[in-house]
């Protein structure tokens, strides 16, 4: 019988405390083959966990968790923690449906803080923590392990801001893997190079204080003077970082896979009294040498061979890669298209056009509200900008897309990456809110294509066909089943079956391929319907009104949250037009939508043909 592994040995989450640093280091090789051969199975974010190992394991070694806390940014990196938190028997369920979130997740396990899938939230949140650790006297830590490219939100800075002032411990751990998704960009990635150039920073600096501490102060006018001469003499051997300037103690850089020096700095911190920022260099991917050589290829990945680093299921680029292409198509005849993408380039599919007409590109970094400002003043400017960005990540741009875009009537479109359900990723990722939300902002113009081909006419329209704000949103992935004989009109709406039939399906984007299954299998049962496929869905054509005022019942299906969504608003036209007949709105109700496959939650809201034949069949057979 083999021996445990360290890693089944420990039983409780404080057992790491009775390993030596030979031991701590042969756990980390342990820890980095679990997530490997988990992620080869389940797909997930490796390159980003991989590389904070050792930084996960010295902060549980050093700190006494769940009394100390640990907030993660974004949460790419939490699959060590969850490891070393109890959940290893469990790690085989990750991202999968009713089994442990990619995530930090608060219900989950008391040693997940907050939660997270967005980033640059864990500043601010931490220093909540740690702030209402302060009133109540608990005198445990709170630590925020923040990337350097979370660290180009706006939120991040404002979390800085505020907590620097503050006399109490607080830590910061900047995760610096020169590394989000893409290469980072911007001055605060230029900034952390120029840190990086010199390792010797912080052995100067305690020799300096060492020294300068030492100098003997004798009366009151001899104080005053050696103490300005010794904040001179420090600026002249050291220049203050930015985050000395905002009221933090910094410490970096330090090797993130050193655990000797992480173990050391980070009992340094725990001792402290004051806001610290300890600055870690670690390398993405770190342990395997595919996700090493392409971090960005592994940083959220489907299931793949471990053996060669290829992905188990063929894929495409999907809606992103023809959304991309077809820019690409009109920006080679319009100079004023530029794109804009918050730090997820290839994930929008906008590399081609970041090669083709760099000047017109731009990539803002994970700043999404910024991006949508920043369009509206291209667009003052006299451009046509296009903002490529997932529907998971356009809603923390609300505010600027109703003040700075469609308030002023500006040419802004906005091209909705991941738009509907998307899977895996849980409830942060789902985009099922942005028909919702951007149905209530006045003059705004939204399309949903449904297939490839539809693309082009959709983005042309946003481009060129209507003023203000124009949407054009789309799913994750391929295209869905296209019965044959159908062609696309591009225009607002398509009919698809007898018009003569006294029951009509509506529906727009993705859902459209499920509705023709249902309509095919409800005619075997002896039930016709007629499909109206919403390619525009705001604002609504009133000639689709109109088609649907001549039918007995009205069956509405969207891919989207029921609430201020694009069905509700339909059901309210018909009303208004004195419609005679039924009309039955099914969508996603009140709810954040789990972990689970596409196909696994489309089921679970009857968005799916069989939940589409069962609902339509259902009411026409009650009596």
């Amino acid at each position: 019988m083999e021996n445990p592994s360290l890693l089944e040995q420990l039983r409780l989450p404080g057992d790491i405390k009775d390993l030596s640093l030979d031991q701590l280091n042969e756990l980390c090789d342990e820890i980095r083959n679990k997530i490997i051969n988990t992620v080869s199975k389940n797909g997930g974010h490796l390159a980003s966990n991989l590389g904070v190992v050792e930084l996960t394991v010295a902060l549980h070694y050093v700190f006494d968790l769940p009394q100390d806390q640990i907030v993660w940014d974004v949460g790419h990196q939490c699959y060590t923690h969850k490891i070393l938190t109890g959940r290893l028997d469990q790690i085989s369920t990750i991202r999968k449906e009713n089994g442990l979130s990619g995530f930090p997740k608060r219900c989950e396990s008391i040693y997940d803080s907050f939660n997270a899938g967005h980033s640059s939230t864990s500043i601010s949140a931490a220093f909540g923590i740690a702030s209402a650790k302060s009133i109540t006297g608990d005198q445990s830590k709170t630590i925020a392990v923040i990337g350097d490219g979370a660290l180009s939100g706006g939120l991040a800075y404002e979390g800085l801001n505020n907590a620097g002032r503050f006399k109490k411990n607080f830590i910061v751990i900047l995760n610096d893997n020169n590394m989000s998704i893409y290469r980072n960009v911007g001055s605060m990635a230029r900034y952390l190079a120029e840190i990086r150039m010199k390792p010797g920073y912080i052995k100067i600096k305690e020799r300096v204080e060492a020294i300068l501490n030492h100098i003997p102060v004798v009366g009151g006018h001899i104080r005053n003077f050696l103490q300005s001469s010794k904040s001179a003499l420090k600026n002249m051997i050291y220049k203050s970082t930015l985050f000395e300037d905002m009221g933090f103690l910094y410490y970096g850089p330090v090797d993130g896979h050193d655990m000797k020096k992480l173990i050391s700095v980070f009992r340094l911190a725990k001792q402290s009294t004051k806001p610290i920022l300890i600055h870690l260099k670690t390398k993405k991917g770190k342990g395997y040498s595919f996700a090493e050589q392409n971090p960005k290829d592994f940083h959220g990945i489907s299931a793949f061979d471990i053996e060669t680093g290829e992905p188990l299921s063929g894929g495409s680029d999907g809606f992103s890669g023809v959304f991309g292409q077809v820019l690409c198509d009109f920006a080679r005849d319009d100079q004023r298209i530029c794109a804009i993408t918050a730090a997820m380039k290839i994930g929008t599919g906008l590399s081609e056009f970041s090669h083709l007409y760099r000047e017109r590109f731009f990539d803002v970094g994970i700043a999404e509200g910024h991006a949508v400002t920043f369009a509206a003043g291209l667009a003052a400017g006299g451009m046509l900008p296009v903002f490529a960005v997932y529907s998971t990540f356009l809603q923390r741009s609300y505010d600027q897309i109703i003040h700075d875009a469609a308030m002023q009537h500006m040419k802004v479109v906005l091209a909705i990456d991941r738009a509907g359900l998307v899977g895996e990723d849980g409830e942060t990722h789902q985009g099922v809110f942005d028909t919702a939300f951007l149905n209530e902002i006045p003059e705004v113009t939204v399309f949903s294509p449904s297939y490839f081909q539809e693309i082009k006419p959709s983005l042309q329209k946003a481009l060129y066909g209507c003023s203000g704000v124009a949407a054009v949103r789309y799913p994750r992935g391929g295209e869905g089943y296209r019965p044959a004989g159908f062609l696309s009109s591009g225009g607002a709406f398509d009919v698809w079956g007898d018009p003569k039939a006294e029951l009509m399906l509506v529906t727009y984007g993705r859902l459209f391929s499920y509705a023709c299954h249902a309509k095919e299998a409800l005619h075997k049962l002896g039930i016709e319907i007629c499909i109206l496929k919403l390619n525009q869905i705001k604002p609504i054509e009133t000639e689709c009104i109109s088609l649907c005022l001549e039918k007995r019942r009205v069956f509405f299906f969207e891919e989207g949250i029921l609430n201020g969504g694009i069905g509700e608003t339909f059901g309210y036209l018909l009303q208004k037009n004195h419609y005679p007949g039924e009309f039955y709105l099914n969508a996603i109700e009140e709810a954040f939508v789990p972990q689970a496959s596409v196909k696994s939650s489309l089921c679970r809201f009857c968005l799916d043909e069989k939940g589409m034949e069962n609902i339509i069949y259902g009411v026409e057979n009650r009596e």
